[in-house]
């Protein structure tokens, strides 16, 4: 069952010089350059952020129900994977944030870091596994990142590490702060990557995302078992 009617996450697009994983695809050049090189004018401003390696998922509010989602868009306690059952778990015992948090028609996504996929993560003891990037409102549409910093600023919820805000930039000038890596939820190697993101006069216009050369997606869960799993936090 999908309450939504519609998938809680979709794909973004990649740089032209980042590593594409099954099913992935480029973005449009005109846009890599607005991010990269040159803003159109001063109604750009282009957000970079560290890139994590979990699970997409989501927290819906529908008919003034609370439904915990995984990134297709189903019902997360009905999953085949335990990450996703913890992570329902962790949403129901958290309930009280998510129905001031949200209004009827709105979800929030995020990553869920409790099981490492391609990387571990070392996450502090007094941080929940998950770090929210976007807010979708009744009519879908992405919220700008200021609602964002709003929700991190009342209910302290774990917001993804801001490389860089303003005029366009390269990766290459970012990579020195990304490799700098997130104080309480630090990778055990380098980043994934990061994610441009631009808005216009206060809207989100378009995304991208850079992930580096070398990145093993899903090391840590391709054909392992139960029983070998890796996680980077269990708390239930």
């Amino acid at each position: 069952m999908k309450p939504l009617g519609v998938k809680n996450y979709g794909s973004i697009p990649h740089l032209s010089n980042s590593k594409l994983g099954t099913g992935d695809h480029f973005i449009d050049k005109g846009q890599e350059r607005i991010l990269t090189q040159k803003v159109r004018d001063k109604n750009d401003e282009v957000f970079v952020f560290e890139k994590y390696d979990g699970s997409n998922v989501g927290i819906g509010k529908i008919d003034n129900r609370i439904v915990a989602l995984t990134r297709s868009g189903y019902i997360a306690n009905t999953s085949p994977y335990k990450q996703h059952h913890l992570f329902s778990d962790w949403v129901y015992k958290n309930i009280t944030t998510w129905i001031d948090l949200l209004v009827n028609g709105e979800r929030i996504t995020g990553e869920w870091l409790a099981q490492a996929h391609g990387i571990k993560y070392n996450i502090d003891s007094r941080l929940q596994p998950i770090v929210f990037f976007d807010h979708f409102t009744k009519n879908n549409e992405r919220s700008s990142f200021d609602v964002l910093d709003s929700f991190y600023n009342k209910y302290e919820i774990q917001l993804p590490r801001l490389l860089h805000k303003g005029e366009s930039a390269t990766v290459e000038s970012i990579l020195p702060e990304l490799n700098k890596k997130t104080f309480g939820i630090r990778p055990e190697e380098n980043p994934e990557g990061m994610v441009y993101r631009i808005e216009r006069k206060g809207k989100v216009d378009f995304l991208a995302k850079w992930v580096r050369s070398d990145f093993e997606a899903g090391k840590y869960i391709i054909d392992k078992s139960e029983n070998d799993l890796v996680y980077n936090k269990m708390f239930l």
